[in-house]
């Protein structure tokens, strides 16, 4: 009997062993990562999927692989995260392809197009139709790896102080705007400049730029655009669906097992059609508002000014394919893409109109 229970004893003393050993291994195999963001946490439909991917990880990991959203400038300026996620300043940053066109000018294809397709067709041509190959061709030149995270619907084209009679009025104005849309007006005598979420409302507020685009009327009101501007310009044609990313360093990434990997994959796709919807279905409340409330006039350019901005358009292709051979190599696979599917997409149209944002 005393035997039985001595034996008994240094069997219940072995098992919390184990588990204490247990235990300590999986506090020392736990991951922390630090992912910077270009967008502040109470920015609607930008920052908070971020919070909710680094929590979905965290989750899904048991509290194993915990990866910190810090605020923008926290530890990086929010333009600065190619370079700092490439160094291993930081293994991720919540951001967006755009960001980082002045190193390769055809970047912001993978964030947005002016003129571009529905968030069904944009999504067809990144993830099936090959278009991801070539961002991922260009940031494993630099040791980087990303995934779709984020994507939200139309943008407005553009705050302005004034009402605009047509699109000849914006010449010689100083304008904050995003990717390949700033080349379309920049052939419209628009001087563009590229500001961080951040930097937009100072830089209006103090006159360093006379108007601005940022995104949705969600946030555009957060931003407080309306305070010195009262002149809302629709539709979008510069952003009609925008894709982000979460932008990790490669030997981090590679460095994680493959439960974490997929996980990473997991979390970031599904911020991509929750937080499109979630885009999608708050913007009537806020244009609501903007005019109720805060009295913003709600502007349309013209049919002969939105064919300016698309005439202009084509003009870029033109002139940056000619320049840069990495630019042609892009713009060619996606009109190529967009003429396939056409095929499709014609066939939907109902009285002019596609049956989605076309």
């Amino acid at each position: 009997m005393k035997q039985g229970v001595l034996k008994l004893g240094l069997f219940c003393v072995s098992v919390f062993l184990s588990l204490g050993s247990a235990t300590e291994s999986q506090a020392q195999d736990k991951v922390r990562w630090k992912m910077q963001s270009a967008f502040g946490s109470q920015l609607p439909h930008l920052g908070p999927p971020g919070q909710r991917f680094a929590k979905d990880v965290e989750a899904l990991s048991g509290g194993r692989f915990e990866i910190r959203f810090y605020e923008p400038g926290a530890l990086i300026p929010a333009l600065e995260c190619f370079d700092a996620v490439s160094k291993g300043s930081v293994e991720a940053c919540w951001t967006t392809p755009g960001f980082s066109a002045a190193k390769y000018p055809a970047l912001p294809f993978f964030t947005t197009v002016p003129f571009g397709p529905n968030f069904g067709e944009f999504m067809a041509w990144k993830w099936f139709g090959g278009g991801n190959a070539f961002r991922d061709e260009i940031y494993a030149k630099h040791g980087l790896i990303a995934f779709d995270a984020f994507c939200i619907g139309p943008e407005t084209s553009g705050w302005f102080r004034k009402e605009l009679k047509d699109s000849s009025e914006m010449r010689g104005l100083k304008m904050r705007f995003f990717g390949l849309g700033a080349k379309v007006v920049q052939k419209l005598g628009v001087e563009t400049q590229l500001l961080a979420p951040a930097d937009i409302f100072p830089a209006l507020e103090r006159g360093v730029i006379d108007a601005t685009e940022f995104s949705m009327p969600t946030m555009d009101i957060k931003q407080g655009f309306h305070q010195v501007a009262k002149f809302n310009y629709f539709p979008g044609w510069h952003q009609l669906v925008s894709c982000s990313e979460v932008l990790i360093n490669k030997a981090a990434f590679d460095a994680l097992p493959e439960t974490f990997k997929a996980m990473i994959r997991v979390a970031a796709t599904a911020q991509v059609g929750y937080n499109y919807a979630e885009s999608e279905y708050a913007q009537f409340a806020a244009m609501a508002e903007m005019s109720s409330k805060h009295g913003v006039k709600i502007k349309r350019w013209s049919d002969e000014d939105l064919a300016k901005f698309e005439k202009a358009w084509l003009e870029v292709i033109q002139e940056e394919s000619a320049k840069d051979p990495l630019f042609k190599r892009i713009a060619d696979h996606y009109l190529d893409f967009r003429k396939k599917y056409a095929i499709w997409g014609d066939a939907q149209i109902v009285k002019g109109t596609y049956l989605g944002n076309k």
